[in-house]
């Protein structure tokens, strides 16, 4: 019962530093927390059990691709994040699982607050972790975000929750 528990606070404190990492807009950081073979999936609104292998999804990213997304994030090119939004992540429900020596199966709900331009946008959703244990921590092997929203159309840019989808104005549907 006792290792269970230490478990269950070590793998809480390590969401609790990512979301951290990401409300303080520190994403080289939050990437260095990606195994190299990670995987981060996104599904659409519409279908949130979507399989990025059969259906579309806003993201579905290898470690490559998250670099790609932090680099152009921190750069005045993200138009949409330029100047940065100000976030507060909110995390809870952490349940760890499934366990084995090395790797974590993890869940837990979140809230996102975005505030920017006079406006303060929430964003309802849970988020699915593979992780994986090294000598330091865990690294994410796998991320999956599911919003609870059923569309985005008041919402704009969610390039605060999902690094650089933003809206498209006609449609409900967002694009990188």
């Amino acid at each position: 019962m006792h290792e269970s528990r230490t478990l269950k606070e070590e793998v809480e404190d390590f969401i609790y530093e990512e979301a951290a990492l990401l409300d303080e807009w520190r994403l080289d950081e939050w990437a260095d927390l990606f195994t190299e073979d990670a995987r981060y999936v996104v599904p659409t609104t519409d279908l949130p059990e979507g399989d990025p292998e059969a259906d579309m999804v806003f993201i579905n990213d290898d470690i490559v691709r998250i670099r790609a997304r932090v680099k152009r994030l921190k750069g005045r090119y993200a138009y949409r994040e330029y100047p940065w939004s100000r976030t507060r992540r909110f995390i809870s429900n952490v349940r760890v699982k499934e366990t084995d020596d090395n790797n974590q199966t993890v869940t837990a709900n979140a809230i996102v607050c975005r505030f920017r331009s006079g406006s303060a946008d929430p964003y309802v959703g849970s988020y699915s972790y593979n992780l994986t244990r090294v000598a330091d921590g865990f690294k994410i092997r796998y991320r999956r975000a599911v919003l609870d929203l059923e569309a985005l159309t008041w919402h704009g840019a969610v390039s605060i929750i999902f690094e650089s989808i933003r809206k498209k104005r006609s449609s409900p549907i967002s694009r990188y």
